[in-house]
């Protein structure tokens, strides 16, 4: 995967389970800053008969790291939402 700054930064998918709508992943090279740790998941909740809600769940070390990756999730979350939204336009 392609960072925001176009690193490379490189992604084990640690499980993914439809039934659950979930997938969770971990960075394991190219992570900036670097980490100790990260962990992260996405799980789809649905929300009425075409609607969904999108619960990305984040664990990093050091902590200290923890308002910067909030902000890149968030951000994140937003170009999602509207790429999905483009293709069903």
């Amino acid at each position: 995967m392609l960072g925001p700054r176009g690193h490379v930064i490189r992604e084990l998918i640690v499980a993914i389970d439809d039934d659950a709508r979930r997938l969770a992943y971990s960075v394991v090279e190219g992570a900036r800053p670097p980490t100790e740790h990260h962990h992260a998941s996405f799980e789809v909740r649905p929300e009425g008969a075409r609607a969904g809600r999108l619960i990305w769940t984040t664990d990093v070390l050091p902590h200290a790291l923890a308002a910067e990756i909030r902000i890149r999730v968030e951000r994140g979350a937003v170009e999602m939402k509207r790429a999905i939204e483009a293709s069903y336009g």
